[in-house]
């Protein structure tokens, strides 16, 4: 068998003995089966960071795949300076965001909703423990997203500024009101 046709054979087995590197080529030579083994190598971590950011099961379903569709298109940008996660990481952050962004909007089209920039705290589906994911899901939304990308992503606040379009102050007012419902919800207190 060519080789050239090895790289573009539907044998899963192809893929799945490739290295990252390998078939991050084979993505960007347009091969669909070696970006279905990439899906399938991230996804779950792709999913996890959209969940954490949208704070809802249905949106985060929906990012992830704006996320890999996203990631179809621009493979062509990845360089290779970084470690594939750390890029598609990155990558993921900032689509979710502008897919946040594009629902919120259209939603309040739909609605004829005014934008006050400040959203009340999802209740906790569970309430007999104290599930750290579960209080971070019920915060406001732009706490959340400043905890996420700052505690739990170790984005700084430079960066979160950028990708929130928002004043590194008011970065670091939500991450400590988003401490301080955390806190609160846990039934923390301090002494």
């Amino acid at each position: 068998m060519e080789q050239g046709h090895q790289r573009t054979c539907c044998d899963r087995a192809v893929f799945t003995a490739k290295s990252q590197s390998e078939i991050i080529a084979d993505v960007k030579a347009g091969s669909k089966y070696a970006f279905k083994t990439l899906y399938e190598q991230h996804i779950g971590r792709v999913y996890a960071l959209c969940y954490r950011l949208t704070g809802d099961k249905g949106l985060a379903e929906d990012a992830s795949q704006e996320v890999f569709i996203q990631l179809w298109r621009k493979i062509a940008n990845y360089d290779g300076n970084s470690q594939f996660s750390t890029w598609l990481h990155s990558v993921t952050a900032n689509v979710t965001i502008s897919y946040m962004r594009k629902q919120r909007s259209w939603f309040q089209r739909m609605l004829n909703i005014e934008t006050s920039g400040i959203t009340e705290p999802v209740a906790p589906q569970e309430t007999d423990d104290n599930d750290l994911d579960m209080h971070i899901r019920a915060l406001p939304e732009r706490a959340r997203l400043v905890f996420v990308l700052y505690a739990v992503e170790g984005y700084r606040h430079e960066e979160i500024a950028s990708m929130l379009k928002m004043a590194v102050g008011s970065s670091k007012a939500q991450l400590h009101r988003a401490r301080g419902l955390l806190k609160h919800a846990m039934g923390c207190t301090d002494e």
